[in-house]
């Protein structure tokens, strides 16, 4: 069960120039953003690092990697053609992130290989539940043994008031926040990523609706 409106599983207004653009003005005023990525950073196990960063848009997270750890390669994917300008012009000066155009709604392509990390940073809660699972099982199959998967993402409230405080708190209100939000909360994810086959799974940070999951693929 997720926090989204009955009938909004196929509203995705990412598709739209305007919609990212407004993100990424509002992004840094998102209140405790910052201490999410932080706890993502500490988490990292020791580079060099293959990485794949799920819904990278303009590469922010991609960029943090690869700024704290050295070696860092990989692959930055997004469907939006906006964000996809974006990412290209961050990584314009390297060789070692390719950015592609991928929609989450689509399996993940076998030719990409595996990775020892594949991050996420307020993507995939754009996808609806069933295909949240899947994906889930997708990026099992893309981590090396040992291999953590590290998902900063947008988690339902457990009641509509909290919702809605949490709506106030960063501003925003039911008419205003985004109808692409498929939410689904902390503790169904958590299993969804044990029965995946996952090891040490846990939320490792969390303010209201945002939360910081993860889990490893047994050595």
């Amino acid at each position: 069960m997720t926090a989204t409106a009955k009938g909004a599983e196929n509203v995705n207004w990412w598709v739209e120039p305007a919609w990212a653009q407004r993100y990424l003005r509002e992004r840094e005023n998102i209140p405790h953003r910052a201490e999410g990525v932080g706890v993502l950073v500490e988490l990292l196990p020791p580079g060099p690092l293959r990485v794949l960063d799920l819904g990278t848009g303009d590469g922010y997270l991609m960029g943090v990697v690869r700024s704290e750890r050295s070696g860092v390669t990989g692959i930055a994917c997004d469907f939006s053609d906006e964000m996809l300008d974006h990412a290209r012009a961050r990584f314009a000066a390297t060789d070692d992130v390719e950015v592609v155009r991928h929609d989450l709604d689509e399996p993940l392509p076998d030719a990409w290989g595996t990775f020892d990390v594949v991050t996420s940073s307020f993507a995939i809660h754009h996808v609806v539940d069933e295909r949240k699972r899947s994906l889930y099982g997708e990026v099992f199959e893309h981590l090396v043994p040992g291999g953590v998967f590290f998902n900063l993402e947008h988690v339902a409230s457990p009641s509509p008031e909290l919702h809605l405080e949490f709506l106030d708190a960063i501003g925003k209100t039911t008419e205003t926040d985004d109808p692409s939000n498929k939410l689904a909360p902390v503790e169904a994810q958590l299993e969804w990523l044990r029965e995946g086959g996952y090891e040490h799974v846990d939320c490792h940070w969390k303010w209201r609706e945002l939360a910081l999951l993860s889990g490893r693929r047994p050595r």
